[in-house]
């Protein structure tokens, strides 16, 4: 069994799969960083700095001041402003990630796509001239 689990640590799955995860990782804090500081500041700019996050009903029938203030007293709350927010967030990073995965599939393709080069032409004669010459030669004799 530790032969069995040993093969399967080793093989090239694993490894390139906990790779991914970590570089995965890494790559989430970058696009939660573009989205929360570069783009969701355009969009406030835009809608008037609307935050969704502040709707909230607390099913208790009580009125609260804030969603913190509800959820500190314990009320059962229904928190629509932050669902609308998770979904906005979602749909905001979903599109940077496909600019992202677009921009690097079009460099991983233009590295790819081999580049013709033109045929060097000969620098002298080329062997069917020569051959034409000597034939005209030996025709002369």
């Amino acid at each position: 069994m530790i032969q069995e689990f040993r093969d399967f640590i080793a093989k090239g799955n694993v490894m390139d799969m906990a790779v991914g995860i970590i570089v995965g990782a890494a790559f989430t804090t970058i696009v939660t960083s573009l989205v929360g500081d570069l783009i969701n500041p355009f969009i406030a700019l835009f809608t008037g700095g609307i935050d969704f996050t502040g709707w909230f009903y607390a099913m208790n029938g009580e009125t609260y001041a804030s969603l913190t203030a509800a959820q500190d007293a314990g009320a059962p709350v229904f928190a629509i402003g932050n669902f609308i927010m998770a979904v906005i967030n979602f749909l905001i990073v979903a599109f940077v990630v496909f600019l992202l995965v677009k921009a690097v599939n079009r460099i991983k393709s233009s590295a790819q796509t081999p580049v013709e080069k033109k045929p060097e032409e000969p620098s002298g004669p080329s062997e069917l001239d020569i051959l034409i010459e000597i034939r005209d030669t030996l025709k002369a004799r």
